[in-house]
């Protein structure tokens, strides 16, 4: 009897702090805007075809195909199509394409979805299915919140895209790794915290599958740091006249 009455607890603890698994991947989305039925949704800014480097904005939770644009309570500096398209303006190259990618499903609102890493690894397997798909001589990846999480598990494991030189992490609560070193790929790791982003204040833990591990930010973690001036709060990184913003771009027209 004491064993039945255990089962629940044992349930619980199972789904709470059971092992990882990614839900299974569709296609990659072709390398055009455009916002589709299962959720996913792309906007492409500049000529992509003509680009010799690629930026891809990967966002985070509770973003949805039905919020790319106006933004999460129509706040618009949370749309990811209007972050690639401040990125874009603020680079001004022909060289350069912005592509914000909503390729797989983030977790909705901040409950065990979004402390655990399951939606990252799907999300990472769509993205090294993405990347291959995409023209040009050089890649940038951009993770704002857990989309950072979905670019670190993507580059946790050998074989990524070897044309991505630099991984940017935005208002990040943690890249699924303890430091920089351990990302599998040839780039150099960037990234920014805002003094008042509420990620600041989770614990930068992984354990049992849960939480995410070392903030990037944190200098423990080995990350090259992006000046945060102008920053207002976690969604202020794409804000015109913002240190962020202007040090992005100087990232990717090789500036920095």
């Amino acid at each position: 009897m004491r064993m039945l009455l255990a089962l629940p607890c044992i349930a619980l603890c199972w789904t709470v702090l059971g092992p990882t698994h990614a839900a299974p991947v569709p296609p990659p989305l072709a390398v055009q805007s455009g916002r589709y039925a299962d959720g996913r949704a792309l906007e492409v800014v500049g000529d992509v075809a003509a680009a010799r480097t690629v930026v891809v904005l990967v966002p985070g939770v509770n973003t949805t195909a039905a919020d790319f644009d106006r933004g999460l309570g129509g706040v618009e500096r949370r749309a990811p199509a209007w972050q690639a398209r401040r990125l874009y303006a603020e680079i001004g190259s022909a060289d350069v394409a912005v592509v914000a990618w909503l390729g797989y499903d983030p977790p909705e609102g901040l409950g065990l979805a979004a402390v655990r890493e399951d939606r990252a690894a799907a999300g990472a397997l769509a993205l090294r299915r993405f990347l291959p798909t995409l023209p040009g001589t050089r890649i940038v990846l951009v993770g704002h919140s857990y989309g950072s999480t979905v670019i670190g598990i993507a580059a946790a494991k050998p074989g990524l895209d070897a044309r991505v030189t630099d991984i940017v992490a935005l208002g990040s609560p943690g890249m699924g790794v303890g430091r920089a070193a351990d990302l599998r790929a040839a780039a150099r790791v960037w990234a920014a915290s805002a003094p008042n982003d509420w990620t600041r204040r989770l614990p930068g833990l992984r354990i049992l599958g849960v939480g995410h591990g070392t903030h990037p930010a944190d200098p423990e973690f080995g990350a090259l740091a992006l000046p945060v001036d102008g920053v207002d709060g976690h969604d202020g990184y794409f804000v015109a006249g913002t240190g962020t913003l202007h040090a992005l771009a100087g990232i990717v027209d090789g500036r920095a």
